[in-house]
């Protein structure tokens, strides 16, 4: 069997989680302070405040800001529920709208949804490939764009136009036009989740990346005190002689990382340069060598000019057939003991959504990619025997649906 995707753990993971242990203190504490820092340096920003999830992530951006009820955030259709349901949960209302080939959001269809009601637009990097940034950015900061935000907050008025929250769950380490992922929008939001080129087992983070008018270790501060529910002193500093008092300033959240495991991550993001990434991206450019030659074969974005992908799945389309045809090649392919994925069922169809009224037929591009899509695995450990095993599987699985 050839798992989709098996976390990667070695001795030095292992032996920084034992550190952890055996130190006595397991919460928040300096372990997640220093994955902070190294995941800041790595995104070319000066602050990141991890925490439990990318979902806490896309949540507390949200509500600093003070996107709430009666206020509406674009969304692309493609992506997984809680880039939704973030929005939903503070009682605003999520806009999807349809994606370009490329799985991204389209910026224009972006625009046209953009209302007096609009507090932020979130674009995702599907596969860890960016969505069009420049594009983006500049289309919240248009004169006319501008004249609709409504600011009602104080993070509103000083920003003076729609937020840009990226969801980055699939693109840490990416380049966007030369720019890591991380310094490209206003906030941006990494998942550390177990499936995750970097894993905590479960967690995630914003990069601060503000403009100018705002002070980033003071927002980073804020959003500190909203993760650890307004309390004004963390469990750490509560445990140091005589600091036990605090007090609640704020009515805050319960999303902070754990040091056991920022200490996952910690050792994990040590080797992400040297040994996680280009392990990632070779496997990735043998999946294009050998699956280039079928022209059913949809190749997924991994590089162009100075963009570049996080290699974080290989998101492959085959073109010419069905959801139904898809289906039957999937279980072809699962019959050979390989294990492949679907990236993503889109937003409308799923029931929960389905029942708030939104409706596929808005969306065509968003389901011609999904119904063709297989999501092939890339993770360090994957041997390119297995590369070249899967290749040969998806092929003869193709060959005996298609009957080709």
């Amino acid at each position: 069997m050839i798992p989709f995707s098996p976390p990667y753990i070695d001795k030095d993971i292992l032996s920084e989680v034992a550190d952890t242990l055996k130190s006595g203190w397991i919460t928040t504490g300096t372990k997640v302070k220093t994955l902070e820092t190294e995941i800041a340096s790595l995104c070319g920003i000066d602050n990141a405040l991890c925490l439990n999830s990318a979902t806490s992530g896309l949540m507390l951006s949200l509500k600093w800001f003070g996107v709430g009820r009666g206020d509406e955030v674009i969304v692309p259709s493609y992506t997984y529920c809680s880039t939704a349901l973030a929005v939903y949960h503070l009682g605003a209302t999520p806009v999807m709208v349809d994606v370009l080939d490329d799985l991204s959001i389209d910026p224009e269809k972006m625009r046209k949804a953009i209302t007096s009601a609009t507090k932020a637009v979130i674009p995702v990097d599907i596969a860890g490939w960016p969505a069009h940034y420049d594009e983006i950015n500049a289309i919240v900061k248009e004169k006319d764009i501008r004249g609709l935000f409504t600011p009602l907050t104080n993070e509103q008025k000083t920003l003076g136009r729609i937020l840009v929250l990226s969801d980055a769950a699939h693109s840490i380490g990416a380049k966007y036009k030369g720019r890591p992922t991380g310094s490209l929008t206003d906030l941006t939001v990494l998942s550390f989740h177990a499936v995750k080129n970097i894993t905590t087992a479960e967690g995630g983070a914003i990069c601060i990346n503000l403009p100018g008018q705002f002070a980033s270790g003071d927002v980073y501060s804020i959003m500190r005190l909203m993760c650890l529910n307004g309390q004004t002193k963390d469990a750490f500093t509560k445990n140091e002689l005589g600091g036990w008092r605090y007090d609640i300033v704020l009515p805050g959240f319960k999303m902070n990382m754990p040091d056991i495991c920022a200490a996952l991550g910690l050792a994990q993001l040590r080797k992400y340069k040297t040994k996680i990434y280009p392990r990632r991206k070779s496997i990735a450019e043998r999946y294009y060598k050998l699956l280039s030659k079928y022209e059913w074969a949809q190749l997924p974005d991994l590089k162009h000019d100075k963009t570049e992908s996080s290699y974080h799945i290989f998101a492959l389309r085959i073109n010419g057939i069905n959801e139904s045809q898809r289906d039957k090649i999937i279980n072809e392919i699962t019959a050979q003991k390989v294990a492949v994925n679907v990236h993503f069922i889109p937003l409308p169809l799923l029931t929960v959504f389905k029942k708030m009224g939104y409706s596929i037929l808005d969306h065509p591009v968003a389901y011609s990619n999904y119904s063709r899509e297989i999501t092939l695995p890339i993770y360090p450990q994957l041997t390119n025997k297995q590369v070249d095993y899967i290749v040969k599987t998806v092929e003869l699985a193709y060959k005996t649906v298609m009957k080709k």
